[in-house]
């Protein structure tokens, strides 16, 4: 083997490369493999390029259901009996259109005592218009009488007397009518509360009473909802797209059908936005009545994403 100051000087007069080489010979020679890794220096790593995630392709996708404006539970307006049922589920109905029927007997009675009630008072005012007529007529002969020393004074006062009991009499006669036909008037209203009715055009979503059944005021009896115009309510990230008008068209489609598409016109934009969700709320009103469409379908509204800044 070489001594070492001679190795040492022969290293720096070779520089690094050759010092490489002499120490590879070396260990050649000294049975032992040199390590690629140790025999030159370390490569610097070289730096990665973030990469930020890609941009969805399309517009965003927000889930909803179509819904109507008006969809309501008619109650009973008061406690009977369900005689008739006139209307099923899914019956198209119109405004007024009779569901069904209370049994009404016992004020149908106290309705025809009430129209005789008012009749035999209306009568009495008659009467007693004539009545009064005759007094004053009475008073005035009384008076010139009085005037000419025919009678005395005491006649007078009494004719007086019977011309203003008779004016009484007339007025309460008069009140009694008054009375009886408002007494007509509840009874009506309480005769129609026995006619349940539906409250506007559309159709029977779901009956909850039988014939026979006894209901208590305020309870179910029907369903009743539109059917058309159809709306949609949905929730809109104010970091998505532009801010909707009202007016502006709207895409939308079925979430069991991908194909087909619809359009909806924009007729309320919440003006305050969610704190929660970041989301403030958009509802949009169908374009005419799409066959097979129907209240309760789940849709898919396509909204234009925001511009990348």
């Amino acid at each position: 083997m070489m001594p070492v100051e001679e190795t040492r000087g022969q290293v720096r007069a070779l520089g690094w490369t050759g010092a490489s080489l002499l120490m590879a010979v070396l260990l050649v020679a000294c049975g032992e493999t040199p390590d690629p890794a140790a025999s030159s220096p370390a490569a610097a790593p070289k730096p990665v390029a973030a990469q930020s995630a890609p941009e969805p392709a399309g517009p965003l996708e927000i889930l909803s259901v179509l819904s109507v404006e008006h969809e309501v539970d008619v109650l009973a307006q008061r406690d009977g009996v369900v005689v008739e049922i006139h209307q099923d589920q899914g019956s198209t109905v119109k405004r007024g259109a009779l569901l069904a029927q209370m049994d009404d007997r016992e004020l149908v009675a106290q309705l025809d005592r009430a129209r005789a009630d008012l009749a035999s008072a209306e009568s009495n005012v008659k009467y007693n218009e004539a009545e009064v007529q005759a007094r004053q007529a009475a008073l005035r002969r009384a008076t010139e009488m009085r005037r000419q020393g025919l009678n005395s004074d005491a006649d007078l006062e009494e004719a007086e007397f019977r011309a203003k009991g008779a004016a009484f009499d007339l007025e309460a006669w008069k009140s009694v009518v008054e009375r009886n036909q408002a007494n007509l008037r509840v009874l009506g209203l309480e005769l129609e509360k026995t006619q349940i009715r539906a409250p506007f055009d559309g159709a029977v979503i779901r009956r909850y009473v039988q014939r026979g059944q006894n209901v208590l005021k305020d309870e179910k009896v029907f369903r009743v909802g539109e059917m058309h115009p159809l709306r949609v309510r949905f929730l809109v990230p104010e970091s998505q797209g532009r801010a909707p008008r009202v007016g502006d068209a709207v895409e939308l489609k079925l979430a069991s059908d991908g194909e087909q598409a619809y359009k909806a016109r924009i007729e309320k934009v919440s003006p305050t936005v969610d704190p929660a969700s970041g989301s403030y709320e958009v509802s949009a009103q169908m374009d005419g009545a799409p066959p097979g469409l129907r209240p309760g379908m789940a849709v898919r509204i396509l909204w234009p994403r925001a511009n990348p800044q």
